[in-house]
């Protein structure tokens, strides 16, 4: 009997190795965690078999340079010993790509790739493996992995127009992307607050729009301004190092530029942008303005407002001049258009927006929108790019080949799917990140409140569509709206940990996600986090309660 009971005990004692054991976000579709670890010091060779595997091989070695200390050996090679970290690619037919598979045993590490962006992913759960220390001798659990995304389109949006951020600051953001198994940056450039994008034959765009000469303090209308001079832009140059950034890290950046709405700032250098050049910029009721007040101004203050593009030859000819340089910088199909909260009212009093909307058909002022944007989409296909809007490009009829971002809930998504269009689901209530995590935040936040598990438990496959018109809902995005956010340590608090909730939901099958073990894992997360110099909101899982 005391022999059995020994022989329980012992076992039930045993290390338990599990999918739980492995702190992986987000969680992959198959990991066995096994007993035993692969040590890795700067004596471990990263052998890469193809060449386009170079960039994953420095991007492994540049890790461990910044954060150990000690870097890799790195060579190219079809043969190679025990002892060893071996990238390869392994061709495999998929409908998603991205998939790999990874070993960890006692004398190597494997990961194969079904294609050179697989092999980028395996590398991203390595990472996680590794522990959230300095040490130059790093034990990496044994384990088997196969992987594979769930969506096409893992998307992370940042609006650059209300504040701006650094160069180095979006490069981060990149890595932030691409830690999480994401594919795709939406880049917000332009906005009544800023444009920050140069554009070389419109100088005055970043000359006069890219700069405000204050910003309201509190929340709009605010409580007076700050009468700092805010300003700043991407020269070409910068946008192009930034492009091959995210490849490097195969993330794709979509560029907005925003239209026929939220265009004060191209307006205040162009004033004959406007329906009325010669009228002030209107400001909101209640808001405290620095400096001159006349003419086309940068607006200081955040909100919607009515001065929008005009309709007209040289407003449409100003944005395919403009769009043709962006097409140069941007190597994306998608260009995204905005679209969204375009006020009507100038138009209705435009005598010249009137007389258009009877010479061309149109019943009214949001026939008029689907006008602007389809003359925009006619000219973008026609230069071999695709067009994002927000589910406002609905109004009116929709552009044939436009994808729709739907925000206001998901009812715009379902009728772009309905109407047989892509679909990106990137709804308020469950993905906009500029909403409270908690019930009691400690910094000033747009409003709303969406805790990590309101995320975690997203569904971007709406049952309210057949199985056939889900088909169209490409992927799910994330948007980090920059009112009340003019910091990276602010964004970070506001990304984390609620990237990682939608980066499982993005990636992992449905049926494996479990939020308890998402929990337990993001306890680890945070480690890793503190090693990298993260800033989180580590109260986000318990609601703020």
């Amino acid at each position: 009997m005391k022999k059995i009971l020994s022989i329980l005990f012992i076992i039930a004692t045993m290390p338990c190795f599990s999918q739980s054991a492995l702190n992986i976000i987000p969680q992959p579709v198959k990991v066995e965690a096994k007993a035993g670890t692969f040590t890795i010091t700067g004596n471990t060779t990263v052998f890469f078999t193809q060449k386009e595997l170079s960039k994953s091989a420095v991007f492994l070695n540049t890790y461990f340079k910044k954060y150990y200390g000690f870097a890799l050996l790195v060579q190219n090679k079809q043969l190679y010993p025990e002892g060893k970290i071996a990238l390869e690619i392994k061709p495999k037919v998929a409908t998603i790509p991205g998939g790999y598979a990874m070993q960890v045993n006692g004398n190597n590490i494997t990961i194969t790739g079904n294609d050179a962006q697989g092999v980028f992913y395996g590398i991203q759960t390595l990472i996680q493996l590794l522990p959230p220390q300095k040490s130059n001798s790093l034990a990496v659990q044994q384990c088997s992995i196969v992987d594979s995304p769930r969506f096409a389109y893992r998307g992370l949006h940042l609006d650059c127009g209300r504040h701006f951020f650094s160069v180095d600051f979006i490069k981060q953001y990149i890595d932030f992307i691409a830690m999480h198994k994401m594919n795709t940056f939406h880049w917000h450039l332009t906005e009544d607050q800023g444009w920050r994008i140069e554009i070389k034959k419109y100088p005055k765009l970043t000359e006069i729009g890219s700069c405000r000469k204050g910003t309201i303090t509190g929340h709009h209308p605010g409580t007076g301004n700050d009468c700092k001079k805010d300003c700043g832009y991407y020269t070409q140059a910068q946008i192009k190092d930034v492009v091959k950034y995210a490849a490097d890290r195969y993330i794709t950046i979509i560029p907005e530029i925003e239209l026929p709405g939220h265009s004060s700032a191209a307006i205040a250098a162009y004033p004959q942008l406007s329906c009325f050049p010669n009228e002030n910029t209107p400001i909101a009721k209640g808001v405290t303005w620095c400096g001159d007040s006349t003419g086309k101004q940068v607006q200081q203050s955040w909100g919607v407002y009515p001065d929008v593009f005009a309709p007209t030859d040289y407003t449409f000819k100003f944005l395919e001049n403009v769009l043709d340089e962006v097409m140069q910088l941007f190597p994306s199909k998608y260009i995204h258009i905005g679209g969204d909260e375009c006020p009507k009212e100038y138009w209705e009093r435009s005598a010249y927006c009137q007389q258009l909307i009877k010479d061309s058909g149109l019943k009214n002022e949001e026939g008029l929108q689907s006008y602007f944007i389809h003359k925009i989409e006619r000219y973008l296909n026609s230069k071999g790019h695709s067009i994002i809007g927000w589910d406002e490009i609905l109004e009116g009829g929709l552009a044939p080949n436009a994808t729709v971002m739907s925000w206001r809930g998901e009812a715009g998504g379902i009728a772009a799917a309905q109407q047989h269009h892509k679909v990106i689901m990137t709804p308020t209530t469950y993905v906009y990140f500029d909403y409270s995590q908690t019930k009691h935040e400690d910094s000033l936040t747009i409003g709303g409140y969406l805790p990590v598990e309101t995320v975690y438990n997203y569904e971007p496959l709406t049952p309210n569509l057949t199985p056939e018109e889900q088909k169209y809902i490409i992927g799910a995005q994330a948007n980090l709206w920059t009112e009340y956010v003019s910091n990276p340590a602010k964004v970070e608090y506001m990304l984390f940990p609620r990237l990682d909730a939608l980066s499982e939901v993005l990636w992992t099958p449905a049926n494996e996600k479990d939020w308890n073990g998402f929990k337990d894992r993001l306890q680890q997360q945070y480690k890793r986090y503190d090693f990298l110099h993260i800033q989180y909101n580590p109260k986000g899982i318990d609601k703020g309660e």
